[in-house]
């Protein structure tokens, strides 16, 4: 029964975790797979044909793993290859993008900043979006440069990360921002240190919510959700080392596996 496969989820490394946490807290009876491509980490340097490719990579992984609907879990693989992947694989396939929408709906100060990769910020998808939601609001973009690398270590607290943090959102305090919006499925994991530099009155937006809703209500449209309370199977693929993915799941050691393989 389609019912019984699992969430396949899939990152261009264990950003994409901080998502598998909201879809696991909220359907914790379903199976999941999470594939962490941490070796080609991160996709926002890479161009357009080599994200397509790496995400058809991830995709197929999944489906020949069972899986009954796939998360890209990662903003600049949604932006510029779920077109690709929505055309050739006959699954439902969700896509995470930046947050725009609400922040602009809610901004007082109609200054609002996206903290993202090159990839997703560059891409045709976030400029539609940008365009649809911010007329008459100022945007101020950022390139996080270098803070993927950092997430993908596990030195979210070194005087590295904090240092950069400071570059990356100092022109965004100097625009009057009254929300940041988080552009990578990496950035979450950053929210305490980001909270240490950013004024008290500046909010802070990430998908993780709403990609969690929508992948619930996409499985029950398509008669899909599990129908019995369970314990879940929770396993985890990388292809790079387990440290961070281990580090980063700390609380759910006991639930889960987490294996290196190579795809």
């Amino acid at each position: 029964m389609k019912q019984n496969g699992a969430i396949g989820i899939f990152d261009s490394g264990v950003g994409g975790t901080s998502i598998w946490k909201e879809i696991h807290g909220l359907l914790p009876f379903e199976d999941t797979i999470y594939l962490a491509d941490s070796k080609y980490a991160p996709y926002g340097n890479r161009s357009k044909e080599e994200i397509t490719a790496l995400s058809i990579k991830n995709t197929e992984f999944l489906i020949a793993q069972g899986c009954k609907i796939i998360v890209v879990a990662c903003n600049t693989a949604t932006t510029n290859a779920i077109k690709v992947l929505r055309a050739n694989y006959n699954i439902p396939i969700i896509g995470i993008e930046p947050a725009i929408k609400p922040a602009a709906l809610h901004s007082k100060t109609k200054s609002i900043g996206i903290l993202a990769t090159k990839g997703t910020l560059s891409s045709e998808l976030f400029h539609k979006t940008s365009e649809a939601f911010t007329n008459g609001i100022q945007l101020t973009e950022v390139v996080g440069e270098g803070l993927v690398s950092l997430i993908e270590k596990g030195a979210l607290d070194s005087l590295e990360m904090m240092e950069l943090l400071e570059k990356h959102i100092r022109p965004m305090i100097e625009a009057n921002i009254d929300y940041l919006v988080l552009g990578c499925s990496h950035y979450p994991y950053i929210i305490p240190q980001l909270q240490k530099i950013l004024p008290k009155h500046i909010t802070i937006i990430d998908s993780g919510e709403a990609v969690a809703k929508q992948t619930k209500a996409i499985l029950a449209e398509n008669d899909l959700l599990r129908n019995e309370e369970r314990m879940p199977t929770l396993r985890f693929y990388t292809n790079s080392e387990v440290d961070t993915l281990q580090f980063l799941l700390k609380e759910f050691a006991v639930k889960i596996s987490i294996e290196k393989k190579g795809f």
